[in-house]
């Protein structure tokens, strides 16, 4: 019997740059009107589909396929359910993530009928501080949504970006998360890029950020996960003897584990990391894979700057690579392999 888990490779897919909102943090900068018609999808989400199969077919791997389906604010394509229906029978495990505040009860039925594994709301706060950032009623707004969704027997998850805006009100977004039925809160770290960029001055301190999560990630409430996608985070529960090594196995996944896709095509190695790696309407997304100047450098141990490059967590962890190049790029410089700012982890 084989001991080989399967790989999670996952998609990150933006179907369109429009959104209701107008939060102070966003990473997004200009907008692309441009949108990939139903038929291109359809297209790229058969050779995603066919890449990976390849993929275990030639090296005997059992990989997880799963999709992100976001935007900008997805619900506002008008054909998001063709679209999820599509992903859906390539055999991808469908997940959606949206501001929440146009979930209606018959929409949370229909993601339910397509088979969605769950959905990601994002919320900030309590009602005032998620309101001074996302803006004015927005938080009703996406209360109901997450009601409807969690009424539907959705899974449904709880995001938060981390920011001194409403780093004190962590336990107060997590009793809110128990009380509406989330299955899980998670939390991720301001970066300063697109309308971000006013926000530099709020991002955490390190000292900070571990407090913060010293604070949250230990506690244990009845039928809700705290989690977090932090690759620095991950590191505070994983014991270390020695070296980790120069080969990427987990932690960020940049060039790793994952890819995103623009609502024009265009590939990233992740939406917050704007670096274009081709566009699937012309290149093969395996060809850009395996062959990408920029994800083999963001293997690469030996191209990382400072502290990421000499830290023996390396394998585990390589900080956060669109905070890292989004700090980079605000003091002039333009290095997605420099240093992770908000690290406190002492190596």
């Amino acid at each position: 019997m084989s001991t080989i888990k399967p790989f999670d490779f996952f998609i990150q897919w933006h179907l369109t740059e429009n959104c209701n909102l107008s939060c102070r943090h966003c990473y997004q900068g200009e907008r692309n009107t441009y949108e990939m018609p139903l038929s291109d999808i359809k297209k790229t989400a058969a050779e995603a589909a066919g890449m990976i199969t390849a993929w275990s077919d030639d090296y005997g791997v059992d990989f997880s396929r799963s999709m992100n389906i976001t935007g900008g604010e997805p619900l506002l394509r008008q054909d998001l359910y063709a679209v999820l229906g599509a992903i859906g029978q390539e055999g991808f495990d469908c997940y959606l993530l949206t501001n929440g505040t146009l979930v209606t009860k018959d929409a949370a039925q229909v993601f339910v009928d397509l088979g969605l594994k769950g959905v990601q709301v994002s919320v900030e706060g309590p009602e005032e501080v998620h309101d001074s950032i996302r803006g004015k009623g927005s938080f009703a707004a996406s209360a109901s949504g997450i009601e409807h969704l969690v009424d539907a027997g959705l899974p449904v998850t709880i995001n938060v970006t981390l920011s001194s805006l409403n780093a004190y009100s962590m336990k107060h977004v997590i009793a809110f998360a128990s009380h509406v039925g989330a299955k899980r809160v998670g939390f991720s770290r301001l970066v300063p890029a697109g309308r971000g960029r006013s926000l530099i001055s709020r991002m955490l301190q390190p000292a900070e950020v571990k407090e913060l999560y010293q604070s949250v990630l230990p506690l244990e409430i009845r039928a809700l996960e705290v989690v977090t996608g932090d690759p620095v985070a991950s590191q505070m529960k994983v014991p270390l003897n020695g070296d980790a090594g120069n080969v990427a196995i987990s932690g960020c996944s940049a060039g790793v584990s994952g890819l995103t896709i623009l609502p024009s095509g265009n590939v990233t190695p992740c939406r917050r990391l704007p670096l274009s790696l081709g566009n699937v309407r012309r290149d093969s997304l395996r060809e850009i894979w395996a062959a990408s100047p920029i994800l083999e450098a963001l293997r690469d141990r030996s191209k990382y700057r400072g502290k990421c490059g000499t830290c023996s967590r390396w394998a585990h962890c390589r900080g956060c690579r669109a905070i890292a190049y989004a700090w980079s790029r605000s003091k002039g410089e333009d290095d997605f392999l420099a240093d992770d700012p908000q690290c406190f982890m002492n190596t």
